[in-house]
């Protein structure tokens, strides 16, 4: 993992793993709905290029949040799952969408 904020902090280095634009977006997708495609994510985030939600999960999953799994078809297919490290997020992920509710209405 690079370190982006070349600090010895434990924040930085989350951010190292998960701060990228749309990264927390993709894990919310993963929480709430389960494995997920590479299809089912640009539907849900519109606004993403295909290279950045390539490089995302690559990076995701280079971090050990998430993994590729395969499944039997041809041509082969993949579809992404929170890993147990990944799960940890969890109650982080609900403390963001809660201050969101709370601090964001428009």
């Amino acid at each position: 993992m690079p370190d982006t904020y070349g600090l010895d902090c434990p924040v930085a280095r989350t951010l190292d793993v998960i701060g990228e634009r749309w990264s927390v977006l993709l894990l919310r997708d993963l929480f709430l709905q389960g494995p997920r495609k590479f299809q089912d994510f640009e539907s849900s985030l519109s606004g993403i290029s295909p290279n950045t939600l390539s490089a995302r999960l690559k990076r995701l999953e280079e971090g050990g949040i998430i993994e590729r799994r395969f499944y039997a078809e041809h041509p082969p297919r993949a579809e992404y799952v929170l890993t147990a490290k990944g799960r940890e997020l969890g109650p982080i992920m609900k403390a963001l969408r809660a201050w969101g509710e709370r601090h964001t209405r428009k």
